[in-house]
């Protein structure tokens, strides 16, 4: 990193300290002479009566016991707990209220020492009536000071679905037609279930979002400037999925079934909660298959050769996934959490590929044969999380240590027969070449981490933390061949197997002060240290490596508030992408004869500085969030061609080649045109700046994305949603990437007093497939493929919810984001 950034960004968290600002929704009283100060104070809790979730920012105010001028009030923290001190005793008022929601008066008696107000409850607006309360609705889309909340539980055409139909429904995401996921156009950031990570989702993105069951999600939750709390991984931020969980008491749980032209299932939860100990559990097992089709042009430009590909097949693959948990109070301020998860998938993807090579040049290199091929594939995640918790009398002061073991082991390989000097297959066992590869990438990982949140007053707090990460991964595959004529059984080829080991182990302390300087300013400034051991032992060629490294991440973020409604807020944060097993993985994927595929064991980190501005308002017509951000990466991983060599042959690996500046601005809003109507979504424009002096590369141009979802209610509990996500190409570092269109539409009918429901989903109704066209463009050769995803389906979901549908507190949890992963199978394809 140049000396010109750091010192840029130490000046930036010098003038953060100057101030910063409370949270945009958080409704202040206004200014009023307070009572003299005494010995007594107020807490308690502000929940959504609905969900029974904490109200972040809500807006506490004492009152006198008659009138309505304010004494004092506060805002709620981000688990929706409140503190009042320094309070004279004697009868008050204490009034909750919160944008979106009613607003609850409660008398109080305040004493010498420690008041429980108990909990607050708050509707939806403009569900109170009286003392009644009816049941209301969140919004699909919430705009927070830190963050995006897509609220997946919301929209009808998510049943039925999986973790990637609803990630592509998120602000800020896109899904292309193989399931890769962008946030904000790039690749890297880390996806966390519950605010922990899978490794399942770390090595195998693609896949391991099909084996989580829409119905198991309650939100998406994107954050663009992650916290010091979290780990630096992830330079574009940090998608977090957020599951249901159980319920406060009693017994409750859920049944669901859907049968698609794309997918299918079968899912369930069940939970229950005494006064002491509660349990949550959920599973589902389901499939997923379709057609596909594919295409490449490749021209040589030295040797002016031409190779053409076209394949066709099919894909099908099964998924399995379970969760349960308990929670047991050992004591008022102490509490026991166990947490077990099993995610499971395998399939395959069978393509019948015909491949024509043409060199005028080299006549006697030219090719043309067909291939049968069939790549599988399998993945299986278990985690243990254990966690102890201690709260204090003193509002806001906790203390956790958590401790998970994982396992995370995955499958690849291929089989393949070839024709020679023929356009179709011939019959069974007349293959000119046959070939297979099978190997396995075993991995675990122990965490260990403890936090310490401490307030000093009713304004600053300090946050802080300890951890570390054992992590073991590593390969081994083999290649057998079978020529006819030559050899009359398989033998294993020789130079084409793997076998390697690698160790990374991450320690990292971190530390985040906030202060709410005036009613109208606060400021968060902090840093994380990171150190990074790595061990690499490559048996077959009797190499190895040892290194270490330690990284400095500063963060800091400033918010102030001109109104109730309406504030700004700038950020700041330095983060780090270390790669993951199928960026190392230096086996080479000969599936393609053509277009070879590996990893690099050598790569290094990247380090990226990100700074945003965002603007947000919020009121009774809608909401809205104006961010304009840059991120820079000095060192960036990208994915590079290489060739052709004298055969036709280019390869593909990763190295750290380019320096990449990413400009954005983005628009994202909420509104309600008419009653019943809920809309939200907007714009996102980039301009990307991609360099490579290695390469002899600068690539630069505009893309823009929209993102679009609206919902309507009908009498008799009927509900219309559509969905509609739409892109340009974007400039790549060899080349450009293809835009993007998808869209689906729902209905919902809800009844048995609310407990079941029936949702049929069109997806694509008016064409058949997605050309996605990505084009690759090199000093030796310019490349085209096409991709057809066929993107027209229907899906038919039911669903019944019995006992009662309350939800818990939120369990912590291990988040080990720190690590780069792979959004296709190694090897695989």
């Amino acid at each position: 990193m140049k000396l010109s950034t750091h010192c840029f960004a130490a000046g930036l968290l010098c003038l953060l300290l100057t101030g910063a600002v409370r949270p945009a929704a958080a409704q202040a009283p206004a200014p009023a002479p307070a009572l003299p100060a005494g010995t007594g104070s107020l807490t308690g809790t502000v929940l959504d009566s609905l969900k029974k979730e904490p109200v972040p920012y809500a807006t506490v105010v004492l009152l006198p016991a008659t009138g309505d001028k304010p004494i004092t009030g506060v805002a709620a923290d981000d688990a929706g707990r409140f503190s009042l001190s320094k309070l004279t005793p004697g009868p008050f008022r204490l009034r909750v209220s919160y944008v979106g929601f009613g607003t609850q008066t409660r008398a109080v008696t305040v004493t010498a020492g420690a008041t429980d107000a108990g909990t607050f409850r708050l509707p939806t607006a403009g569900t109170a009536l009286d003392e009644a309360v009816i049941i209301g609705q969140k919004p699909v889309v919430e705009i927070r000071p830190d963050r995006m909340v897509y609220n997946a539980d919301q929209d009808a055409t998510n049943a039925g679905g999986t973790a990637a139909d609803v990630l592509r429904k998120a602000p800020l995401l896109a899904v292309d037609g193989d399931g890769n996921v962008k946030m904000r156009g790039s690749s890297n950031f880390k996806v966390l279930v519950n605010n922990k990570p899978s490794p399942t989702l770390a090595s195998n993105l693609a896949e391991a979002l099909k084996g989580i069951p829409a119905e198991q999600i309650k939100s998406v939750e994107i954050i663009t400037t992650p916290p010091a709390k979290y780990d630096g991984e992830g330079t574009a931020g940090i998608i977090n999925i957020v599951l249901k969980k159980g319920v406060e008491q009693g017994l409750n749980g859920r049944v669901g079934t859907s049968l698609g032209s794309r997918n299918s299932g079968v899912n369930g939860s069940l939970n229950f909660k005494t006064k002491k100990l509660g349990f949550t559990s959920s599973g589902g097992t389901g499939g997923w298959y379709g057609p596909n089709k594919s295409e490449r042009v490749r021209f040589g430009k030295l040797d002016k050769s031409t190779l053409t590909q076209e394949g066709v097949g099919n894909y099908s693959g099964q998924w399995l996934y379970g969760s349960m948990g308990l929670d047991y109070d050992l004591s008022e301020h102490q509490s026991l959490s166990l947490a077990a998860s099993v995610n499971h998938y395998a399939g395959h993807d069978y393509n019948n590929m015909l491949n024509d090579y043409v060199s005028p040049a080299q006549p006697q290199t030219n090719q043309l044969f067909t291939r049968a091929t069939n790549s599988v594939f399998s993945g299986l995640n278990g985690e243990l999380t254990g966690t102890y918790t201690k709260t204090y009398a003193l509002p806001r002061k906790e203390w956790s240590v958590l401790g998970q073991y994982a396992r995370n082991d995955g499958t690849f390989g291929y089989d393949f027969d070839q024709y020679q000097n023929s356009t179709t297959n011939l019959e069974v066992g007349s293959a000119s070449y046959r070939e297979r590869s099978r190997g396995r990438t075993p991995g675990s990982e122990v965490t260990l981490q403890t936090d310490l949140t401490q307030p000093f007053g009713e304004k600053q707090t300090l946050e802080t933390g300890l951890k570390s990460i054992w992590r073991s991964t590593g390969s081994v595959a083999n290649v057998d061949g079978l020529t006819r004529g030559v050899t009359e059984d398989f033998v294993r080829l020789p130079g084409r197997s793997t076998d390697f080991s690698y160790d990374q182990n991450v320690q990292s302390a971190y530390a985040t002060y906030t202060n709410k300087l005036t009613k109208k300013l606060t400021l968060s400034l902090g840093s994380r240290l990171e150190r990074t051991g790595l061990a690499a032992d490559f048996r077959t060629n009797d190499t190895s490596f040892v290194r270490s490294y330690l990284t400095l991440l500063p963060n800091g973020n400033a918010q102030y508030s001109f109104s109730d409604n309406n504030s700004v807020r700038a950020a700041y944060s330095r983060r780090i992408t270390r790669p993951y097993i199928d960026y190392l993985n230096p086996f080479r994927d000969r599936s393609d004869p053509k277009n070879l595929v590996y990893g690099n064991p050598n790569l290094n980190p990247e380090l990226t500085d990100s700074y945003e501005l965002s603007f947000n308002t919020n009121g009774k017509a809608g909401s809205l969030n104006i961010a304009a951000s840059m991120r820079r990466t000095g060192n960036a991983i990208e994915s590079i061609r290489l060739g052709p060599d004298a055969n036709g042959v280019t390869q593909q690996t990763y190295a750290n080649v380019a320096a990449n500046a990413y400009y954005q601005l983005n628009f994202y809003g909420s509104a309600k045109p008419a009653k019943g109507w809920d809309i939200s979504g907007g714009p996102d424009i980039q301009y990307i700046v991609r360099r490579s002096p290695s390469l002899g590369i600068e690539r630069r141009g505009f893309t823009a994305g929209l993102n679009l979802n609206s919902s309507y209610k009908l009498p008799k509990n009927f509900t219309l949603q559509g969905f509609v996500f739409a892109s340009l190409p974007s400039p790549d570092l060899q080349g450009r990437g293809s835009g993007n269109l998808y869209y689906q539409m729902g209905a919902k009918k809800t009844f048995l007093k609310d407990k079941a429901d029936v949702v049929l989903n069109l997806a694509a109704p008016f064409n058949d497939y997605w050309l996605y066209r990505n084009t690759t463009d090199t000093p030796t050769f310019t490349e085209t493929n096409r991709n057809y995803a066929y993107q027209r389906s229907f899906r038919l979901s039911f669903n019944y919810r019995f006992g009662q549908a309350q939800q818990t507190k939120q369990r912590k949890s291990i988040s080990n984001d720190d690590v780069k992963g792979g959004g296709s199978k190694q090897g695989g394809q």
